[in-house]
Formats: C-alpha cells, structure tokens, sequence
C-alpha cells in the first residue's frame, strides 16, 4: 500500500493505494485541457500510477512525466455507446487492474454512468442513479430539478420547432441566453458554438434558421452582468451523497469573455453557497464529482445554479484543503477505502490558465464586470499549465496553442458578426 509520498506547506502527508491506478477518461477532440493534467499531476504526485486517453501521442497530457502510458484514441463524442464501453474495457484489461476512472467531460461521466454493470468488474467509480448523471448535465433536465427542489435558476424556455422559437421571441426580454440542450447531442449536432448571448430578435431568428426541424437548444433568461457575480463550487460526495470534500471559489474572467472556461479565480469561503450546494446534491442523491457554475443576482441577492458538470471541472486544482486535498483525490481515496482527511480550504488561492488569461484579461477591461468578492491579494497561486516537476506539459501547450487558439477567435468573430456573443 502506498506510503506518505505528497505533502503541501500546511499539510500532513497523503497516504493513497498506490497498486490503484487511475484513468482519464475524455471522449472528443480537444487535447488542450489542463484539468486533465491537473488530474495526473495530483495523483500522480502520490505515487498513483496514471493512464490518460488522449487524441496522440503529442497532447500536454501525455507528455507528463506523472503518465505512465497514454492510451490513443480519437473520439468525437458521437460514437455509440457500445462501441465507447468496449473500448474501456480493452483499456482495462490492458491496464490489467482495478482502476479509478476520471471522467473530464459530460459524455464520459453519462456513458460511465448509463453502463455501470459491464464497467464494474474493471473499474472503480461512484455509483450513482444511471440516469442521473444525463439529466444534470442536460439544460432542460437540469433546470426541471431545480424547480422540482427548489434551487434558483434564469428563466428558460425549450422550443421544439422553429415556430416557437418566432413565439418566444414576441414576448422574450432581450439579450437573451442559447445553450446546447443535452450531452452527446451538443457533439453530434451542436447548434451553438458556446453559451451565447443573442442581443436582438432579429439575431435570434437569423441563428435558429441553422438549428434545424428541433432545435437542440435551451433558450434562458440573461442575468446582466454588470449585477452579477460568477461563483463556482466543486465537491466530492460518497455513496450516501455526505460531503467529503467541498470548496467555494468566484471566478474573475474566462474565455471566451464571461463563458465556461475559467481563465483566472480565486477560492474564497462561502458557506450559504456550500450549504446550498450540499443540501441540493443530498435531496437528488448524487454521489460523485461536482463541478457547479452560479451566478449571484445582485438584483434579488439569490445564487442562480447555471451549469452542473457531474463530473471533474477543468480549474479543480484551484481548490486543495490544509490537508492537500483537493477533489480528484477525495475520490480516489474514498473509492480504495480511505478516510479522506479533513481541512480548511486555502482561501485567497489564485488559479490562472495561462494561454486564455491573457486575453481575457484585455477583454475584461472594457466589459463592466466586477468581482467584489475576489481577494486584493492572492495567498498563492496554482498555474494550470506550468509547474516545476513537469515542465513538458507547459511546452507542449505553447506548441499546440497557436492553431486552435486562432481558430476559436476566428469562431467568436463570426458570431459577433451575426449578432450574438458568445458568453455565459
């Protein structure tokens, strides 16, 4: 069994099972995504043997020195299901033990979940509902539960043809939110780009004559964000839905400009929204990961529920308790049958990413958008890319970032021109 292999400044050491191995399950094409390196730093560092699906074998992630074997395999997220299953599971029998799964995305954390049965014997998750983990990360089932259990969330509407889109716009108060309905579906048939803010009814109407016979699209009441705050809580919850690990942070920029990718955010204690969080996640029994985004309406002083990422978020190592836990390795801990050491959370940490900071940073100034909350000065700061034990991820992002980085501004141009933004 694994012995005291990681220690933070303020913490004890971390005792993790190192004959465990964990697996970072992602399915689709984006190979620049540090919470995925962020995962197989923060195991890795105990001693846990890591694994990684990646799109090559040039992705950040498979270049960290904390990998011991990347396995290559394109996806796009629009595979059947049983085709995804019988991958892991070759995987699995490749690895040739119990191994952890870590889902980064919304497809990957729904198929584990609708497949429970034939991924058990291989693989070691929570186990939650089997429809559960579709319905959070659906907006539409998503914004359901929250009226069923009494959370806040914007107004919504959820056409089905384009003749209720022209409806709602008659009486829809503009700006006005588009969002990718379900997971998988957001692959397949993707009718926006992002979370898009959609100015006009002339706007509206131009983008739904490209979303088809049924719009996959969730239509949501704009929360100005000149009266907002982002917040965001990431938690691990065992099988009976208890908090063995819980951490409130607000979020100062993202990329694209006020959209999902947090680029730049600070951990600061919240306890009304940890309770919020806790009493939400214990009324619909989830176990597992969570990745929440909020928005605090300064208009009625409520905390919105946004998005609901039943899964790792990409800034998760934001957030890392006095005991040096941080959520992946709550998980990993609880599922070997460890007791996960309890902590305070380091508030005033900082997280940046550094290739989309910056230029959130230039788009920030002129957005009228403040973070009250956010500390003057940060405690410390966790760089998502860059780190001194494992230099190769950083420089291998530098390498991949110039391509797909003019690509998706090319992307959120074309938008603006048609009349939307691409926000959250």
């Amino acid at each position: 069994m694994g012995g005291p292999v990681a220690r933070s400044s303020r913490s004890a050491p971390v005792h993790a099972d190192q004959h465990v191995p964990g697996l970072i399950v992602k399915f689709g094409d984006y190979p620049l995504h540090h919470g995925g390196v962020g995962a197989i730093r923060s195991l890795g560092r105990l001693g846990i043997p890591m694994y990684a699906i990646t799109e090559d074998r040039y992705t950040p992630a498979a270049s960290s020195r904390y990998l011991r074997r990347a396995f290559v395999w394109p996806t796009t997220g629009t595979e059947e299901p049983e085709r995804l299953v019988e991958g892991l599971l070759r995987i699995g029998g490749r690895i040739g033990r119990p191994t952890v799964l870590v889902p980064t995305d919304e497809e990957a954390a729904v198929l584990i979940a609708e497949h429970q049965d034939e991924l058990g014997d291989r693989f070691l998750f929570p186990r939650v509902d089997a429809k559960l983990p579709r319905r959070l990360a659906s907006k539409q089932g998503l914004h359901e539960l929250c009226v069923e259990h009494g959370i806040p969330s914007p107004a919504a509407a959820f056409p089905q043809s384009y003749e209720d889109i022209v409806e709602f716009a008659e009486s829809a108060r503009f700006p006005v939110v588009a969002k990718n309905r379900e997971a998988f579906v957001r692959r397949s048939r993707p009718a926006v780009n992002g979370t898009t803010r959609i100015a006009t009814r002339e706007g509206l109407l131009t983008l739904a004559r490209d979303w088809g016979p049924q719009p996959g699209v969730i239509l949501q009441e704009y929360l100005p964000r000149e009266d907002a705050e982002d917040w965001i809580v990431h938690a691990y919850f065992d099988a009976d839905s208890t908090p063995l690990a819980m951490f409130t942070g607000v979020k100062v920029r993202s990329w694209p400009p006020h959209a999902g990718m947090t680029a730049n955010a600070y951990v600061v204690d919240n306890p009304e929204l940890a309770d919020l969080a806790a009493r939400f996640i214990k009324e619909i029994g989830f176990s597992g990961i969570i990745d929440l985004d909020l928005r605090f309406d300064r208009r009625d002083g409520q905390y919105k529920l946004l998005d609901f990422n039943p899964r790792m978020g990409a800034q998760f190592r934001l957030f890392e308790n006095e005991s040096g836990i941080d959520v992946v390795r709550a998980m990993h801990l609880d599922l070997t049958g460890r007791a996960v050491p309890e902590g305070e959370q380091r508030a005033g940490h900082r997280y940046v990413v550094e290739n989309i900071d910056l230029p959130a940073l230039l788009a920030y100034r002129r957005s009228g958008y403040t973070t009250p909350h956010a500390p003057t000065r940060a405690s410390g700061t966790e760089l998502a890319w860059l780190a001194g034990d494992d230099l190769r991820p950083f420089f291998t992002m530098l390498a991949r970032f110039v391509r797909p980085g003019a690509k998706h501004l090319y992307q959120l141009w074309r938008t603006n021109r048609r009349g939307s933004t691409t926000t959250k």
